[in-house]
């Protein structure tokens, strides 16, 4: 199986590379010319790297033929935490890049849906199931809403998936990961994975170490029973021991 990730010169995108190596998939990464990769990754014969300074300029012909031979694509897309990164262009990063890979999916219209997994954040509340948020959390994301544009971007990147994709699509299947407050942990270790928040992620956060999102994202995209649990999803993932 190969797969197609974006962000992967990201703490989490990178750990998710090793993952997919590690259970011996191959891999296609789009990165910027400047980001600091591992450089195994450019004499790796299982890995392709892919360099474009801006992604959101890839257009859905140049990222359908990217597409071509991947089975599965994974998005650990996120904003760099400088002022630049949270309030500069673009701003909707996240989402202008899920609706070109979903375009580029539907025109190759593969006999087979591609698996698209999205790294998320359990601040996103999944409509679909209604989720419990107490007043004070929607004032505060209300306020995020506003006044932090990466929290929108999220929002509506999980939206395009959940709405404008939705369950039946013949080309895509989707899983919209949800880790907590993220943490840096050497090694996997043991994790629940949860169909929606179990805590506050405002008031009441737990902890998601970034390798074990990594992990989860790997498995979805290799196993077809851990998919067919989630797909259509959008999963809360943390970690079992507090580290």
């Amino acid at each position: 199986m190969k797969t197609l990730v974006v962000g992967a010169s990201g703490a989490t995108g990178k750990l998710l590379v090793e993952q997919l190596l590690g259970a011996g998939q191959t891999v296609k990464v789009i990165v910027r010319s400047t980001s600091n990769i591992p450089d195994v990754w450019e004499s790796n014969d299982n890995i392709t790297v892919i360099k474009d300074d801006n992604i959101t300029n890839i257009k859905v012909n140049e990222m359908a033929e990217h597409l071509k031979d991947c089975e599965s694509v994974a998005s650990c897309l996120g904003h760099n935490l400088s002022l630049k990164g949270i309030y500069g262009k673009p701003r909707q990063l996240v989402t202008d890049t899920v609706k070109v890979l979903c375009e580029a999916i539907l025109k190759n219209a593969s006999e087979m849906p591609t698996k698209f997994v999205l790294m998320n954040t359990a601040g996103n509340s999944n409509r679909d199931l209604n989720e419990p948020v107490s007043f004070g959390q929607k004032i505060v994301i209300g306020l995020l809403r506003l006044f932090l544009p990466p929290h929108p971007d999220n929002e509506k990147a999980a939206d395009y998936l959940r709405v404008k994709i939705g369950q039946e699509n013949p080309f895509i299947e989707w899983v919209a990961v949800r880790p907590d407050g993220l943490i840096d942990v050497e090694m996997v270790t043991d994790y629940s994975v949860n169909a929606s928040p179990t805590r506050s992620a405002l008031f009441d956060p737990g902890k998601t170490s970034r390798i074990n999102v990594a992990n989860f994202m790997s498995q979805l995209t290799i196993h077809d029973t851990i998919w067919n649990r989630w797909k259509g999803k959008m999963p809360v993932v943390y970690n079992k021991i507090l580290v």
